[in-house]
């Protein structure tokens, strides 16, 4: 026999318990009679009282407990064979770990805001695979593409802004990356979603996203930061702000924000653009999702147990009924 949640068989460890206050209960009746009267008279003053009978109510309602235990701890026996099927789509999620991301107009930064909401729309991940790819001035595929959100979620983790050797926002190339991630047979199924706060004027991004396009990769743009420009802090070892990173001809550097072409990238792949606010849009895009065709992603066939929780749940009622009909009075014949 198998328990279906075996920890409920350590109530039965109130049943000494019980039997202990049975019998200090029977043994204080007795002496408050003892007390009452002479123990003859008050016995043939309840000539009409059965003793058994009432012994035999304690033991229906105890035998009755026991079976609604075993009851809770579900009792399986028998097993199926169950095929269960995993069914959603594949979703990279390409970040920009330029130094920019260090930008704080979103708090604590825009790289740290940006993980959380991404850690987020991974908990609510239902089947879906999921990888995570960064990028500045080269790419990297950081965790590819798994049903292992807890996994995933680690590799999120430990994304910062040192992870990239060559600096930049190179755009283009974290959507050709991307590409070669997902399976290259189906034409459907296939997100990208590009959390990105800077420009890239050298690796063509529309023409990456055109080849995204064509292989059927629908990409969600979310765009960081502020189109004025936010300049970009740098901290000492105990986090305070020692300046702000500076050009070559000693000019604050001002992080822009690309809108249009971040526009251009979800329009060609039918995809949409967001500017991000507090909460970086991914609700939204999410709820998309969702409604998308979804392809099989996993089956496995494994073992079921049959639950028969019934029969002692049954069981214990009969036993209840019995001692409720059962009266304390002895027969007429008795």
């Amino acid at each position: 026999m198998h328990w279906g949640t075996p920890a409920f068989l350590n109530l039965f460890l109130i049943i000494p318990i019980l039997i202990g206050f049975y019998a200090f209960i029977s043994l204080k009746k007795k002496r408050s009679r003892e007390i009452f009267g002479d123990p003859s008279l008050v016995e043939r003053l309840s000539f009409s009282k059965s003793s058994a009978k009432e012994r035999t109510k304690v033991i229906l309602i105890f035998f009755a407990v026991i079976f609604l235990i075993f009851t809770l701890a579900r009792p399986q026996i028998g097993t199926r064979l169950v095929m269960a099927k995993r069914y959603g789509v594949d979703i990279m999620v390409a970040i920009d770990t330029s130094l920019s991301m260090l930008a704080e107009d979103m708090k604590p930064n825009r790289l740290e805001k940006a993980k959380i909401e991404i850690a987020t729309l991974i908990d609510r991940l239902k089947g879906d695979r999921i990888g995570i790819l960064t990028f500045a001035g080269d790419s990297f595929i950081q965790c590819p593409l798994t049903l292992d959100y807890s996994a995933a979620k680690m590799f999120l983790g430990i994304i910062n802004v040192d992870m990239m050797p060559r600096p930049g926002t190179a755009i283009g190339d974290a959507i050709r990356r991307s590409i070669s991630a997902f399976t290259k047979s189906e034409r459907k199924y296939k997100v990208l979603i590009l959390v990105t706060d800077g420009e890239d004027h050298k690796g063509k991004p529309v023409e990456a996203a055109e080849e995204a396009a064509r292989a059927g990769i629908k990409i969600y743009t979310i765009g960081i930061g502020s189109t004025k420009g936010e300049p970009i802090p740098i901290r000492d070892k105990t986090g305070k702000i020692v300046e702000y990173k500076k050009d070559r001809s000693g000019e604050v550097v001002l992080t822009k924000l690309d809108e249009a072409t971040l526009q251009k990238i979800a329009f060609v792949t039918d995809g949409r653009f967001y500017h991000a606010t507090g909460g970086m849009e991914l609700d939204k895009i999410y709820e998309e999702i969702s409604k998308m065709e979804k392809k099989e992603l996993q089956s496995r066939l494994f073992t079921q147990y049959e639950d028969r929780f019934q029969y002692f749940v049954g069981i214990a009622i009969i036993l209840l009924c019995m001692e409720f009909i059962l009266g304390e009075r002895k027969r007429l014949c008795e």
